[in-house]
């Protein structure tokens, strides 16, 4: 990416918020997923990340959570597949001994001029992706989350105002946003709180793999802020959401757009 994108790693002081805490962390390998998992590292989380193929980028995020002095683990694989996402939750809990913070935050976009040009196979992927897999690895993990335990899934501003480059994307962060409110509510009964982070534009390597040049050039202009997120700025709230100092929130979805209403 030109440029680099900020994780926080010159920047984010952690203070204790999280200490003791285990995560597990969908597309923990880079953009916001890399920024949480540094954020919770230095907050005294330990942390395991999955990601999908880019083994070198996962195993700086690795380094990064180490360098914090706490555990980090990068489990490849595919969250499409239900049977690969209960391993990851095991494997949280053989490695830590227990699970307190999921964040499904993993997801695959395709950009395309008209929507008669999505293939169903990319339709079902990105349901597959986006969709599936928070429900396959909140089915997974919610019979260990003891009380004070919390889930965060990364919706999207696309959820509220979607264009229509981005209809099955938009569609998945959707669909996110309305099951983070109802399975809050059944959460509640076991003292498991579900948030949601609704970004606006961000800097990821998302956005110039899956953008036009011209698009990525001018990407996070329409802001009031004019201009995207660094990932490092998306953090904060996560961690807010993970500790006890969120303990009075649930079935919320916080908007981080830089102005953009998600309304």
């Amino acid at each position: 990416m030109a440029p680099q994108a900020d994780h926080g790693e010159t920047s984010y002081q952690g203070s204790g918020k999280l200490t003791g805490r285990k995560a597990l962390i969908t597309g923990g390998d880079s953009g916001i997923g890399r920024a949480v998992a540094l954020a919770f590292a230095r907050e005294g989380a330990d942390v395991l990340i999955s990601y999908l193929s880019e083994d070198q980028d996962a195993q700086q995020t690795v380094r990064l959570v180490e360098e914090a002095g706490q555990k980090g683990i990068a489990v490849r694989g595919d969250i499409q597949e239900e049977s690969h996402c209960r391993q990851l939750v095991q494997w949280a809990i053989d490695e830590f001994g227990q699970l307190d913070i999921l964040v499904n935050n993993a997801a695959f976009q395709m950009e395309h001029t008209s929507f008669l040009d999505i293939s169903t196979q990319e339709f079902d992927q990105t349901f597959r992706t986006n969709v599936y897999a928070l429900f396959y690895l909140c089915k997974a993990a919610m019979p260990h989350l003891k009380p004070g335990a919390s889930i965060i899934n990364t919706s999207s501003i696309q959820a509220y105002q979607p264009e229509p480059s981005l209809l099955a994307y938009a569609a998945t962060k959707a669909a996110i946003a309305n099951v983070t409110k109802l399975l809050a509510k059944e959460a509640m009964e076991r003292g498991v709180r579900v948030n949601a982070v609704a970004p606006g534009p961000v800097w990821t390597p998302l956005i110039p793999s899956t953008m036009s040049e011209e698009k990525t050039q001018s990407f996070g202009s329409d802001s009031l802020l004019g201009r995207a997120a660094q990932p490092v700025e998306l953090a904060p709230i996560y961690v807010l959401l993970a500790s006890q100092e969120g303990s009075y929130i649930t079935g919320m979805i916080y908007g981080i757009t830089g102005g953009r209403p998600i309304v």
